[in-house]
């Protein structure tokens, strides 16, 4: 395999009832990052915090074949509104156990044992990685800059998901 660098091709879908383009700050903060680590955003929505409209786009990104991630912002607590877990945990044809714990370990440090009321969770759909984060701009921070920033780098050693989700690099059944 290449040491090269691999841009890859990300959607991102901001979960809220009350976001709109100018107030989507985590979309936002989403966008610019993975555009500064190289990386291209293909699609950008805001989708009001409903199960199956959630669950409707993103497996219309899914079957995208233009789309290989898919980040979530939104949606991942506890409140009555909150529903990306149950609406996308379904479309997975793998859970991505270990993301949802290394958030929630990276998060302590930025808001203590509240980090347990977040069900940030990942997981792979048609050869397609998704990665569900909560809405704040802070979490999308310690999303992207502790994990994503990384695990989208093809050249990450000793493993990467990028390489997962690039076709004819693709490992993963």
């Amino acid at each position: 395999m290449s040491d090269d660098f691999i841009p890859l091709k990300i959607a991102v879908l901001t979960i809220s009832d009350t976001r709109d383009e100018s107030s989507d700050r985590s979309g936002a903060l989403l966008i610019e990052s993975l555009e500064r680590a190289g990386h291209h955003c293909v699609f950008r929505q805001i989708i009001r915090d409903e199960l199956y409209q959630i669950r409707a786009e993103v497996a219309r990104l899914i079957a995208d074949p233009q789309v290989q991630i898919v980040i979530t912002t939104g949606g991942t607590g506890f409140t009555g509104r909150d529903s990306t877990p149950e609406a996308v945990s379904v479309l997975f044809d793998s859970h991505i156990e270990g993301f949802g714990e290394m958030f929630r370990r990276l998060s302590q440090d930025d808001v203590g044992s509240s980090t347990i009321q977040s069900r940030a969770l990942a997981g792979f759909a048609n050869h397609t990685a998704v990665f569900c984060l909560p809405g704040s701009t802070g979490a999308c921070r310690t999303g992207w800059d502790g994990i994503l920033a990384e695990q989208l780098d093809s050249r990450h050693k000793p493993c990467n998901f990028a390489n997962l989700v690039i076709p004819g690099r693709r490992q993963h059944g």
